[in-house]
């Protein structure tokens, strides 16, 4: 392939993530890396150290395989690794953009997918997450990316199960498309003509009959591809599962810990908490006018042009079936788990507006369909307002919540963590600990800047008794206890006057630290 060649298949697309990462940075320049995504930078570093990464702190997130590798082959960089992990956050959302772009246009055309790609963009959530570095939005790419080759190339086999194999190291969601996509290489699928039709050559592969659908085991039978492809199937499962059999020697160690997680913060799960706020979930992210768009293109798009419309429904109907059965199972039912539906979603809610135009004029369907086009643009334009709100509460939220984590930051860099300097001989942090803080929110974030274990770092919010040594982090401010809060049902409580025998070391607009590692 020669170099021109490459700048037109691959400039329009790295121009196009490269000008949307570029806006989100302009309009919203203040994103950072989550407790999540933290707690993966230090346990990578811990594992490229040859320790065993410390899962022991309460609350700690579910680890996610590749994500804990991707900090080891980071850490390196040591503080720089949290700016890679901003920068990929940024890039990710415009890959996201990008994808869902490219599947609008597939699909329907290239109109649909431009607004399309612009609905995800302005969901509250879907930006919030993103310019936080959750996990989600990579995820939602490997997936968004195999569902794009898939699209181009009918059963394209190992490129997408690679894709989704990668997916499946971030969220087990990504097992139930493998194993579904699977079945689609392994096996055909065939309508028996009606009574009377020829059917003078009917298949002699073994197989079964619902009605007048018939599967069987495709042609070539089981051969080495088939082989591969069920190896790169269940890559996902049991490499997350080997992975926590050597960091923790428990291979359910993370749905394990989930569970108790979901427990401890009493997030809704179960099956019939799946019913009551599963769809309330995704109405989060997508809003009632997204829903209400969604369901008119998937109606209309299905009996107009069906397929059209059938990769991308039945895409959604197992993004949608995963969150239900990851709910289900007693993780937790939060809005951030349906953005890969939404996305999907997102794609017939444009195709509800701007779908009439693929249709002849003159066309049974077009008047019915500018009616829903014209329901859906109102109902969006009546919500606008609320949007804005929206979008502004994400905008104040990143940048109250990154000043607090700066003053935070800044404590570490001015040295106030250094025991004092006339102790005797050489000290360092190690010999004040543990550092009792507020919340959990703040253990993973002191852990990797002071190079310490996150067992070392208390939250008084969990610590049967609090500690009668060491340090003492304080909020300056009810600002600060306001923005630094890690979940709304977080347990414990705020404690901001240390044990006697403290004095205070450091102060600025947000934090006060105080330590009983004095000399004398």
């Amino acid at each position: 392939m020669t170099t021109s060649h490459r700048l037109r298949s691959w400039g329009p697309p790295l121009a196009f993530i490269a000008v949307i990462s570029a806006v989100l940075l302009a309009i919203f320049p203040k994103g950072f890396p989550n407790y999540d995504t933290i707690y993966y930078l230090l346990w990578g570093r811990e594992i490229a150290d040859g320790l065993s990464p410390d899962y022991g702190a309460p609350l700690a997130p579910t680890p996610h395989p590749l994500y804990d590798l991707l900090g080891a082959l980071f850490s390196p960089l040591g503080d720089g690794s949290i700016t890679v992990a901003v920068v990929l956050a940024y890039v990710s959302l415009g890959l996201l953009a990008w994808l869902v772009y490219r599947l609008g246009s597939e699909w329907f055309d290239r109109w649909i997918g431009v607004l399309a790609a612009f609905l995800v963009m302005t969901s509250a959530p879907v930006l919030s997450n993103g310019l936080r570095a959750y996990i989600d939005i990579p995820y939602m790419v490997l997936c968004l990316a195999a569902l794009l080759i898939e699209t181009k190339k009918p059963k394209a086999g190992w490129p997408v199960l690679v894709l989704l194999a990668l997916a499946g190291l971030l969220r087990p969601e990504a097992w139930l498309f493998s194993g579904f996509y699977f079945l689609w290489l392994a096996l055909d699928f065939h309508v028996s003509p009606a009574e009377g039709a020829d059917t003078s050559a009917p298949s002699r592969r073994a197989g079964i009959s619902l009605g007048r659908l018939r599967i069987q085991l495709r042609e070539s039978g089981i051969d080495r591809n088939l082989i591969l492809m069920a190896c790169l199937t269940a890559a996902g499962p049991v490499i997350w599962v080997l992975f926590d059999l050597i960091t923790t020697s428990n291979p359910l160690y993370s749905f394990t810990g989930t569970r108790e997680t979901v427990e401890t913060l009493e997030r809704d799960t179960g099956p019939l908490d799946v019913i009551i706020y599963g769809p309330r979930r995704l109405g989060e992210v997508m809003q009632w006018p997204g829903m209400v768009g969604a369901f008119f293109g998937v109606i209309l798009t299905l009996w107009a042009m069906p397929k059209r419309a059938a990769i991308g429904v039945i895409s959604a109907f197992l993004a949608l079936v995963a969150f239900a059965l990851m709910g289900a199972s007693g993780l937790a039912i939060i809005p951030r788990y349906t953005m890969l539906a939404a996305a999907i979603l997102f794609i017939f809610t444009a195709a509800a507006v701007l779908g009439w135009r693929l249709l002849e004029p003159g066309h049974r369907l077009r008047r019915i369909w500018q009616v829903a086009a014209a329901i859906t643009v109102a109902l969006w334009l009546i919500w606008l307002p609320n949007q804005y709100d929206l979008l502004s509460t994400v905008d104040t939220d990143l940048s109250d919540q990154a000043l607090v984590e700066r003053d935070l930051e800044a404590l570490v860099d001015d040295g106030a963590f250094n025991p004092p300097s006339d102790l005797p001989g050489e000290t360092s942090v190690e010999d004040c600990l543990p550092i009792s803080v507020p919340n959990h929110r703040a253990v993973p974030r002191l852990a990797f800047w002071l190079d310490i274990r996150p067992s070392d770092v208390v939250s008084i919010a969990a610590a049967d008794e609090q500690p009668d040594s060491g340090f003492f982090l304080a909020p300056a401010n009810e600002f600060t206890v306001e923005n630094f809060i890690l979940d709304p049902g977080e347990p414990g409580r705020a404690v901001t006057t240390p044990p006697p025998g403290f004095e205070e070391v450091a102060r600025n607009r947000s934090w006060v630290l105080y330590t009983s590692c004095l000399a004398g």
